[in-house]
């Protein structure tokens, strides 16, 4: 004989939210962030630094795949693709620097900040960051002053390529080449100005765990 227990029904619960409430807070500011107008231009400014890198890792790998193809299968390697791969990266520590600051992936060592409030970290970051902002301004214009000293000059791994498809060279100065210290120093002082506006704005408003978060690494 086999005993049936009836099932007894108990309290009805609370239905639970549908969200947690940091997931609330979360869709709230992303969506007051799609409201302000000037967080749009650092939204584009953003894609286009990330496909700069795409499509500048996706040509080294190209250019060397060709320089190896052309060395060990046809016995006649390129001699412009050793030069124009190291333009290539010159540029890319000098542009991509100042995202890779935002997103914390520069070595530091964070043990000390770690342990302090959100206003006393912001001003330990603000403290190191003069020197810094001060350091950058000097390789801006002095990077700019010496790349100007040398704009006579071209770059010969370009005058081989042109000299191999139109029969000419186009004259590209070195210039361009040397600019990327200028124009980097420029963008990462930006990163770190902007990432000091972004902690004073979120301390103001007693976002919690503000001035740290800007440096950590993220996924």
């Amino acid at each position: 004989m086999i005993a049936i227990a009836r099932f007894k029904p108990g309290p009805a619960r609370a239905q639970e939210p549908a969200c947690s409430k940091p997931q609330v807070l979360a869709v709230t500011i992303s969506t007051l962030s799609e409201q302000v107008v000037w967080l749009r231009p650092i939204a584009w400014y953003t894609g286009f630094i990330r496909f700069l890198a795409g499509a500048s890792m996706l040509s080294v790998v190209a250019i060397m795949t060709a320089q190896v193809i052309a060395r060990y299968v046809f016995n006649s390697s390129l001699i412009w693709a050793e030069e124009l791969c190291r333009y290539i990266l010159i540029w890319q520590t000098f542009l991509f620097i100042g995202m890779a600051y935002t997103r914390g992936e520069l070595v530091a060592v964070d043990i000390i900040p770690d342990l302090l409030t959100p206003k006393v970290r912001f001003v330990l970051k603000l403290l190191t960051a003069i020197p810094i902002v001060i350091f950058l301004w000097l390789m801006m214009t002095n990077g700019y002053d010496y790349s100007t000293r040398f704009a006579r000059q071209v770059v010969p791994a370009i005058d081989f390529i042109s000299m191999s498809l139109i029969g000419r060279g186009v004259g590209v100065s070195i210039f361009w080449v040397y600019v990327s210290v200028a124009v980097g120093s420029f963008l990462l002082m930006l990163h770190i100005l902007g990432s000091l506006v972004g902690d004073f704005l979120e301390i103001r408003s007693g976002a919690p765990d503000a001035a740290h978060h800007h440096t950590k690494p993220q996924a």
